[in-house]
C-alpha cells in the first residue's frame, strides 16, 4: 500500500509546487444589489419532471443480447419509454433543517412495464453551532473529486459515466461534521464521521448484513488545494482507505485525483465452463483528471481511471464464453438453466458499470457555437484501454425556454468480439430527453 501511495503522490507533486507560482488575474467591477433578493427563505420546494424515449439498434450476435433476449424475438429495433418525477423540499427553523428528495421512475417497453418510487434522500439536520452539524436519515454524501468515477467515495453509489450528473440514491446513516477555519496556508479543517447500519431492509444493498459500519472523512484546504482522507470499516465491506484532491492551477484550469486502497478484496470469477474460483488480495484504484475552459467557452474534461478490483480482459472473455455455452445449450436442448446462472452473476458483478480495469474518459462541450443562443453541443468518449473497445456519445442541448432542457443524444458502442463494448446488446442508441424544472 505504501508503494502505491508513493507513486500516486509523486505523480501529483508537481501540481502542488507549480500552482502557487501561477499568476491568476483578478477583475473587479462595481455592482449593486437588493438585499431582499438574496434573503434565505425558511423553506424550499422544487424538482423536475422528465420524459425520455429510447431507440436501440440491436446487435443480435452480441453475447449480452443473447443472454437478455434468448427466448424472445426482439427484431432489429427496440424502443423503450422512460419517465421520471423528482421532487425535493426542505424546511428550516432555528438549528433544525429537514430535507427530502423523492424519485419516481416509470419504464415501458413492449416486453414489460415497471414503476419504482424511492426516497433518494430524507434526513434531519441539526446545527447547534456554526462549526457543528449533525445529520440523521438517508443521505447522499458525494465524496470524491472525480467527474465520471469516484474510487474514494466509499459510501456513495457508483456514478454512470454515460451521464455522471444524474442524482443518486443515498444510504441511511448518522453523520456529523465539524469545521474549523484558520489563518495561514491551512485555511480550513473539517472532520465527518459516519455510522452506516446494514440490516434486513436497511441498507441491505451496501454489503454484508447485520453490521454497523464506520466511515470518516478528514478535509483540508491547504495551499488553496482541497484534500480529503477517507476511511471505511465495519464488516459489510472489507476495510478501505482513500484520499483525493482538487486544485485550480488557474481560473480556467483545474486538476483532481483520487486514490483508494481496499484491504483483502475478494473477487469471484467464472471460467468458460461455468466453474467458479475466488481470489483474495489487496486492490488499488486511482483516478487523475483535468477540467479546462478555453476563452471561447469550450470545456474539456479528461480522466484516467484504473481499478485493480475489476476484471481482466481474459476474465471477461471467459464470462462471455460461458454465456455462449449457456446459449448453445438452450438452442440444442431448450434448457435455460445455464443462462439463468449467467444472468445471476451478471447482476452481481460482471454487469457492473465499467467492470474492467483501465478506462480513459474525455468530454468536450462548446457553449453557443456560431452565436447560436441557448445551444450547447458536446461529445463524450469512453475508452476501455484493456480491450480497446469504446463508446462515443454526441449530444445536443437546447435551453431557450426557461426551466426547460431539450437534449438529443446518440450512443455508439464499438469493439471486437469478446470485448466490453463489442458485446453490448445494442450497437447504437438514440434518446431524446425533455426535462422541466420547477
Amino acid at each position: 500500500m505504501v508503494r502505491y501511495i508513493t507513486i500516486f503522490l509523486t505523480a501529483c507533486l508537481p501540481i502542488f509546487f507549480i500552482a502557487p507560482y501561477v499568476v491568476i488575474p483578478s477583475y473587479a467591477e462595481e455592482y449593486s444589489f437588493d438585499l431582499s433578493e438574496i434573503e434565505k427563505k425558511p423553506y424550499h420546494l422544487g424538482g423536475h419532471m422528465e420524459l425520455k424515449p429510447y431507440i436501440f439498434m440491436s446487435d443480435k450476435d452480441a453475447r449480452l443480447y443473447k443472454l437478455r433476449y434468448y427466448n424472445r424475438n426482439e427484431g432489429d429495433i427496440i424502443d423503450e419509454y422512460h419517465a421520471e418525477l423528482q421532487l425535493e423540499g426542505g424546511i428550516e427553523k432555528g438549528i433544525t433543517r429537514l430535507f427530502v428528495r423523492t424519485n419516481t421512475d416509470y419504464n415501458k417497453s413492449h416486453i414489460e412495464e415497471s414503476q419504482r418510487i424511492a426516497i433518494y434522500e430524507g434526513y434531519i439536520s441539526l446545527k447547534p453551532s456554526s462549526s457543528v452539524t449533525i445529520d440523521i436519515g438517508k443521505k447522499t454524501f458525494k465524496w470524491g473529486k472525480g467527474y465520471a468515477w469516484n474510487p474514494a467515495a466509499f459510501i456513495d453509489r457508483p456514478k454512470n459515466p454515460d451521464d455522471p450528473e444524474l442524482s443518486l440514491e443515498g444510504f441511511i446513516a448518522a453523520s456529523g461534521d465539524y469545521i474549523k477555519s484558520f489563518d495561514g496556508q491551512l485555511k480550513t479543517v473539517s472532520f465527518t464521521p459516519v455510522l452506516i447500519p446494514v440490516y434486513e431492509q436497511i441498507n441491505d444493498s451496501f454489503g454484508e448484513i447485520n453490521r454497523l459500519n464506520l466511515a470518516g472523512r478528514l478535509y483540508l484546504l491547504l495551499y488553496d488545494t482541497d484534500i480529503d482522507f477517507n476511511i471505511l470499516t465495519g464488516g459489510s465491506k472489507t476495510p478501505r482507505y482513500g484520499m483525493d484532491f482538487s486544485r485550480n492551477i488557474a481560473t480556467n484550469f483545474e486538476t483532481h485525483g483520487e486514490f483508494a486502497f481496499i484491504d483483502n478484496f475478494k473477487k469471484r470469477i467464472v471460467d468458460r465452463d461455468g466453474g467458479f474460483s475466488e481470489s483474495e488480495y489487496d486492490a488499488v484504484s486511482y483516478l487523475i483528471g483535468i477540467r479546462y475552459l478555453t476563452e471561447k467557452d469550450t470545456t474539456y474534461i479528461a480522466e484516467y481511471y484504473q481499478n485493480e478490483a475489476d476484471f481482466t480482459s481474459g476474465e471477461m472473455r471467459d464470462y462471455f464464453l460461458f454465456i455462449d455455452k449457456g446459449y448453445n445449450s438452450y438452442i440444442s436442448s431448450g434448457s435455460d438453466a445455464i443462462l439463468k446462472r449467467a444472468s445471476s452473476i451478471t447482476e452481481g458483478s460482471y454487469g457492473r458499470i465499467n467492470p474492467m480495469k483501465d478506462y480513459l474518459y474525455l468530454r468536450i462541450s462548446q457553449k453557443e457555437p456560431f452565436d447560436i443562443l441557448y445551444f450547447t453541443p458536446s461529445i463524450t468518449g469512453l475508452l476501455n484501454i484493456t480491450d480497446r473497445s469504446y463508446s462515443l456519445i454526441p449530444e445536443f442541448l437546447y435551453t431557450a425556454v426557461t426551466n426547460l432542457e431539450l437534449r438529443l443524444r446518440a450512443a455508439i458502442a464499438s469493439g471486437e468480439r469478446l470485448s466490453e463494448y463489442g458485446e453490448k446488446p445494442s450497437d447504437y442508441r438514440i434518446e431524446f430527453r425533455a426535462r422541466y424544472y420547477f
